[in-house]
């Protein structure tokens, strides 16, 4: 079902900002590339915008994992990407996850606009190979929830802590 809500294009470039990595990068650029972010619908519900002061970078302090969890409003619904780094048996990898925050206590209206123009936004964001829906805390808190979208058993670490 769509909703006829529309992309901007500040979405659709820090998409694809967040999925070009460049091998050449210097250090600086590497700490200023966006680590995770939060969209969520205008105030009009006809758009899906970037959220204001809502991202993370590479180069901040701290468990971005953790800080990326408390960064999801406990009432309402968002779309996010979250640049994962993690570590399988084989190999170093990093994937970028598309995540549909819809928690129980979000209201029915904004559950419902959120889910039905989800498309809209997974259409722009082409090439992600993992997709989450989240409906609490519960389902998020825990790096071995992420490890298990990642890959399941064969990841063993996330964001370079153990599971």
């Amino acid at each position: 079902m769509a909703s006829g809500v529309t992309v901007t294009d500040d979405v659709i470039t820090v998409f694809n900002e967040m999925k070009v990595r460049k091998a050449a990068a210097t250090e600086e650029e590497k700490r200023m590339r966006k680590k995770a972010v939060l969209f969520c619908l205008s105030d009009d519900k006809k758009k899906i915008i970037l959220e204001e002061g809502r991202e993370i970078l590479q180069g901040d302090e701290g468990d971005p994992y953790m800080k990326f969890v408390k960064m999801l409003p406990p009432d309402d619904c968002r779309y996010a990407l979250y640049d994962a780094t993690y570590e399988t048996k084989e190999t170093k990898k990093e994937d970028l996850v598309f995540i549909f925050w819809a928690p129980e206590s979000a209201p029915l209206k904004s559950k419902m606009i959120y889910a039905s123009s989800k498309d809209a936004i997974k259409r722009n964001f082409t090439g992600i190979k993992h997709e989450w829906q989240v409906n609490g805390l519960e389902d998020i808190k825990d790096r071995k929830t992420l490890a298990e979208k990642l890959g399941g058993s064969s990841v063993i670490t996330v964001e370079g802590g153990a599971l």
